[in-house]
């Protein structure tokens, strides 16, 4: 895993670049710091956002995680296919109970729906809520 400034994002295909481009419907995944936060109060330990492998972590805020929910990152939008659940790998890569620790807290897998750049400080908004 490797910070970079901006990516290009392609409605339905992916982020360039990425290894899930090109895929059906694993285009991005994304997770909140916050949240990472509160596993890191759980573990004990510091929880570095790349070693979650998830593809855009945002400062703040819950990530919506039901399949639907709609989000814009900057002039990208996107769309919640499932909840990104945390790999037993974790455990491996960061420490024992790492996994335990971001249970519902790993973020959400989404699909593109726009193409676009995304830059590190776009703005993300919640587009849409699903229903009920």
């Amino acid at each position: 895993m490797r910070s970079v400034e901006s990516v290009v994002a392609e409605a339905g295909r992916g982020l360039v670049g990425d290894r899930y481009h090109g895929t059906r419907h694993r285009h991005v995944t994304i997770q909140s710091r916050e949240l990472l936060d509160c596993g890191t109060e759980e573990l004990g330990r510091q929880i570095d956002s790349s070693a979650t492998r998830r593809n855009i972590t945002v400062d703040a805020g819950e990530i919506p995680s039901r399949p639907g929910d709609r989000l814009s990152i900057g002039d990208v939008e996107l769309e919640v296919v499932r909840v990104a659940a945390p790999c037993r790998l974790l455990d491996d890569d960061i420490g024992p109970g790492a996994a335990a620790a971001l249970r519902r807290r790993a973020g959400s897998v989404c699909r593109l729906l726009t193409s676009g750049t995304i830059h590190v400080g776009d703005i993300v908004e919640v587009a849409a809520k699903s229903s009920d």
